[in-house]
């Protein structure tokens, strides 16, 4: 599949749950000068003399401030990490300074998506149905530039779903979803190019991470990504997305949750924040360009019968808080 047509019904979903960085090739930065630490029973490389290695996801806002004279740190100083254990000690929020995505949201066979969701999932929340037959999947590649674990790269690939509660009303729950920016999803598919990345992910928030290639170039036009297939590090998909004019420097706080199961089988959910500081979307059907060829993921996606595209967003300036996961009672107590 080569390009979609759009549509405007939907906001994006999942910013959440993710990590991102800049280099062209960020694994052989980071295997270029690192430490080992063990991480939930896992062996890490870890970038030293990084925020990660010196700081634990808990780096003071006085050295970000110092080492990132940049980045408008307002918006961290009011808010509270506390102590969580999460498979291995850390701190929530996890923060992310300087950060960039591109998102395409398209339609996908229905069926599919519900058959990908397991059934104790599947009983809180649901694939939001755009018509008949139809629901939706979100495509987003992040870059993080500057976050407490490093820098790195992430691919999501998320069903849009009803929120955790509340009814399934198809599209006037994504509308409702859209006006209050605080969009919910079960999550498909999450590689990521460093280990640190995909070992926080499995063992701390339960997500589908796994460790491989993924590249970022810009030009003067568009931002590229290109996912390299693990088995084979071939490119694999190739996410292209037009840098659009004039984006918008109006504040925007967007929430973005996650349905999923822990270790133990409970059910959990997660969910972040992010403070977008330049953002744009597009309904014009050159604004995107996604190239599957033949790896797990290319052919994983085409399994998905993915359709129309309903919204490009080119996001190129964010910040991001990632809430560390709770029991879903403690959500569904509150509705």
């Amino acid at each position: 599949m080569k390009r979609g047509s759009f549509a405007v019904m939907t906001g994006v979903l999942m910013n959440a749950v993710s990590a991102f960085a800049w280099a062209d090739s960020p694994v052989e930065t980071k295997e270029a000068e690192s430490v080992m630490m063990t991480i939930g029973g896992h062996e890490v490389p870890v970038v030293a003399g990084g925020l990660y290695d010196r700081f634990r996801s808990n780096p003071p806002l006085s050295t970000i401030e110092s080492e990132a004279p940049d980045v408008d740190l307002s918006w961290f100083r009011g808010l509270k990490k506390t102590k969580v254990d999460m498979g291995f000690e850390s701190y929530s929020p996890n923060f992310y300074y300087k950060n960039n995505r591109i998102t395409a949201v398209f339609t996908a066979d229905l069926d599919t998506l519900r058959e990908l969701m397991p059934a104790e999932v599947l009983a809180n929340v649901q694939p939001l149905q755009v018509w008949p037959g139809r629901g939706l999947v979100a495509f987003t590649a992040y870059s993080y530039d500057y976050c407490d674990n490093d820098s790195y790269n992430e691919i999501a690939l998320s069903i849009v779903t009803s929120k955790p509660g509340t009814s399934n009303l198809g599209p006037i729950s994504l509308m409702g979803q859209s006006m209050s920016k605080d969009f919910w999803g079960y999550v498909l598919k999450l590689p990521v190019n460093t280990e640190l990345a995909r070992v926080r992910g499995v063992v701390g928030y339960n997500l589908p991470k796994w460790l491989t290639g993924i590249n970022r170039r810009e030009d003067g036009k568009s931002v590229t990504f290109e996912i390299l297939d693990s088995e084979t590090g071939k490119v694999d998909v190739v996410f292209e997305g037009e840098k659009l004019s004039a984006p918008s420097d109006e504040v925007e706080l967007v929430t973005s949750g996650f349905t999923n199961t822990d270790r133990t089988g409970e059910l959990t959910y997660g969910y972040a924040v992010s403070r977008q500081l330049s953002h744009a979307s597009s309904t014009n059907e050159e604004s995107v360009s996604l190239t599957l060829n033949e790896g797990s993921l290319s052919t994983f996606m085409k399994s998905l019968k993915l359709g129309k595209m309903m919204k490009y967003e080119y996001v190129p300036h964010f910040q991001s808080a990632l809430y560390a996961p709770q029991p879903l009672k403690s959500i569904l107590d509150k509705e």
